[in-house]
């Protein structure tokens, strides 16, 4: 069914290895038989924490963006590290991130946020009865908490105060899955 869109690999490789990306070269067959390049970032994965404190009522952070060069709103999120389980990774960045731990934890799906240059795919959990604790952040990792409702983040994605793409998906299938 897809055949007339698949592309198919002829060869490349890696071009750049960072501590945790890799950009990738490949020349490729269309399926129109003809050949072009394709560049793209390996990226090992990560997974979203939507952290509700209460009915309605979100975990968020601020969290300057070196690439974009602003603050951004964002709900928690974090890398998966190699051979790591995926809800292990969730409970990880939250406690290192928030200082919380949940006690009910929903995997509620994935999300591929830039399938045009990027295989990273993002995993999506929703935490529930939560308990806090103390940050521990990462060395150079600077982050403000505060709480913000389902409500006012919707409103936010509108305004434009929150622009972050895994945000914006995560409040999406929170308000999907609360009706």
């Amino acid at each position: 069914m897809d055949e007339g869109l698949i592309e198919r690999r002829i060869d490349g490789g890696e071009v750049f290895r960072g501590n945790w990306i890799r950009v990738q070269r490949d020349r490729i067959r269309l399926p129109d038989g003809k050949e072009a390049t394709r560049e793209f970032v390996r990226h090992p994965g990560a997974c979203v924490i939507i952290p509700e404190l209460r009915p309605g009522v979100l975990l968020f952070e601020r969290q300057f963006r070196y690439p974009v060069g602003q603050v951004f709103i964002e709900l928690p999120a974090g890398k998966i590290d190699p051979e790591e389980d995926l809800l292990d990774c969730a409970r990880r960045e939250l406690l290192e991130e928030t200082g919380y731990t949940a006690g009910v934890w929903e995997h509620l799906g994935c999300m591929h946020n830039c399938i045009g240059y990027s295989d990273e795919r993002i995993e999506i959990f929703l935490a529930r009865d939560m308990k806090p604790g103390q940050q521990q952040l990462d060395d150079g990792e600077f982050v403000e908490l505060f709480e913000m409702s389902l409500k006012d983040a919707a409103a936010a994605v509108l305004d434009g105060r929150i622009t972050d793409a895994k945000t914006i998906t995560c409040l999406f299938w929170l308000q999907q899955k609360l009706g």
